[in-house]
Parts: structure tokens; C-alpha cells; sequence
């Protein structure tokens, strides 16, 4: 199979780059509707897209099943994620053996969240405990392994504090990996302060932007207290005002996520890495807008 070219090699023309985000449904007619999704945003034609990967199993043959369907059947340059959670280092080293004869040559490498009914995370026996080994264990193992890792504009639930959480992404940097994208948010201004303070860091590798386009006040506001962003009192009074229409809700979060990256565009981003939630609409509607 012919390996895909690395993500790290698609900055150089310096234009800025589009991707999306798949997460594997839990069966098969989740599978066929993920099929029709990928059929529709083609006419997008994204530099890459990635496929996430659920812990303790629930999603792990899907994420495979995926991942082989983009790249065969759509002809995506595909990145994988792939976590510590419940791995040995052997168990990962073997999973990366698979992916690379697969004709993968980029993955996301992250620690992952515990899985569910945990409180916190423990590694595996024989596992690793931190994205910054398994950046290293992935790069020793398969070399032109392109790595992309997660950055946290407003900190990591779980860092004691800022710097602590800078100082984990330099090592996961100086480890190997070659960029970072960022999970979502809803202010700029967090993007670009987090930008700078990489950069005070010595962390010069292409930061992307995470982009999540709302789909209604309910999912965001969970989603925000699990990640600790911070949501703009504007944007949640103007889905106040939608109500219960889902239609209004998801068009108000399609119109705040264009103008984020238009302005994310206008101050020089490498571009955007959109969590489009399996939903076609909202990749369409947002490169429609930016095409205008």
C-alpha cells in the first residue's frame, strides 16, 4: 500500500492547512452513515483527517475499520489516534507495526483519558503514563512517523499549573512530534496567547487550531466543563435565544465558528483542525462561507 505522505511535509507551501475529525461509530450502521458523511465532505478535499480512539477498547477495532475505509475508499490521507490507555509498551509497539504496514505514516500520539467509571488515569502493566513516552516510543519504533500531539490553550484539567502544562508539551515536542492541535475553544484570544507563550517556550512546530462548531448549548456547555474552556457569555445568550430549535442552535454555531477562523486565517494560523461531530453539515456549511 502506498504510505501516505507525512503531515509535517503539507506546511511547507506555507498555505494553511484543513482538516476534520472522525470518531468511529459503535456499530455497523454507524459505519455506513460515517460512509455517507465522508462522500459528502470530499468535494471539501481536506489535507488530512483523523479518527479518534476509545479507551479501554470501546472503540479500537472501529478506529482501524475507519481509518482503512477513508484511506481506501476516499483516498484521505488519514491520521490515526492512539493512546496509552490499557497498552504495554509491547502491545504499542505492535499496534504501530500494524498501522505503519498499513500505509499510515502520521498519528496522533495521546495519553488518553481514564477510561469511564475512573477517576484518574493509570497506566497499563508495563504501559506508559505520559503522551511525551509514547511520542518516543512510536518515533524509535518507526522513524518517518509523522506525530502530531494535543495542546491545551486554557491548561489541562489535570496540570497543576500553566507552566507545568507548557513544560509537558515542550517534552512531548522535543520527543519528536512534529505539530500540535489544539483542543477547542471559543475566544481567539486564548489561541493567540497560547501561541505566544509556546513560542517563550521554545516550541516552535506549527500550533493548529481546534475548531468545534456547536451543535446546541446543552453539548457544549458539558463538553466545556469537562475540557475547562471557557465559553463566551455572548455565544451562549445567543443560543439561549435559539431555544430547543437544533437547526438554530447549529447554524449559530456554524456562523461562530466561521468567523473564528477567518479571523484565526487573518493572524497568520497554520490553519484549522475542525471536530465536525460525523456531521456533514457543518464541514460544508463552513467551507461554503469561506470560499465566499
Amino acid at each position: 500500500m502506498t504510505p501516505d505522505r507525512p503531515i509535517s511535509e503539507l506546511f511547507a507551501p506555507k498555505r494553511p492547512l484543513r482538516s476534520l475529525e472522525f470518531f468511529p461509530p459503535k456499530d455497523d450502521a454507524g459505519v455506513e452513515s460515517l460512509r455517507a458523511t465522508a462522500a459528502a465532505l470530499r468535494r471539501i478535499d481536506p489535507d488530512f483527517v483523523s479518527v479518534t480512539y476509545g479507551a479501554g477498547g470501546s472503540t479500537r477495532e472501529r478506529t482501524a475499520q475507519v481509518c482503512a475505509m477513508l484511506k481506501a475508499d476516499f483516498g484521505l490521507t488519514v491520521m490515526p489516534h492512539l493512546t496509552c490507555v490499557g497498552h504495554s509498551r509491547d502491545e504499542l509497539d505492535a499496534l504501530a507495526d500494524t498501522i505503519h504496514a498499513g500505509g499510515f505514516r502520521n498519528i496522533m500520539a495521546l495519553r488518553g483519558d481514564p477510561p469511564k467509571g475512573m477517576a484518574e488515569f493509570k497506566p497499563a502493566a508495563n504501559g506508559l503514563r505520559y503522551a511525551s513516552e509514547l511520542v518516543a516510543l512510536l518515533k524509535a519504533r518507526h522513524a518517518d512517523l509523522c506525530l502530531g500531539v494535543g495542546g491545551y490553550p486554557e491548561k489541562h484539567p489535570e496540570a497543576p499549573s500553566e507552566d507545568a502544562d507548557l513544560d509537558n508539551l515542550k517534552r512531548k515536542v522535543d520527543a519528536g512530534a512534529s505539530f500540535i492541535t489544539t483542543q477547542l475553544f471559543f475566544d481567539n484570544t486564548v489561541y493567540y496567547r497560547f501561541v505566544e507563550k509556546c513560542h517563550a517556550r521554545g516550541i516552535t512546530v506549527p500550533v493548529i487550531p481546534g475548531i468545534m462548531p456547536v451543535l446546541s448549548l446543552k453539548q457544549i456547555q458539558r463538553i466545556t466543563q469537562l475540557s475547562a474552556a471557557y465559553l463566551p457569555p455572548v455565544l451562549i445568550k445567543r443560543l439561549e435565544a435559539g431555544g430547543d430549535n437544533a437547526d438554530i442552535a447549529e447554524t449559530i454555531g456554524i456562523e461562530w465558528a466561521l468567523t473564528q477562523i477567518r479571523g484565526l486565517l487573518a493572524n497568520s494560523a497554520p490553519g484549522y483542525h475542525v471536530y465536525i461531530m460525523n456531521r456533514a453539515r457543518s464541514a460544508l456549511a463552513l467551507a461554503a462561507g469561506l470560499a465566499a
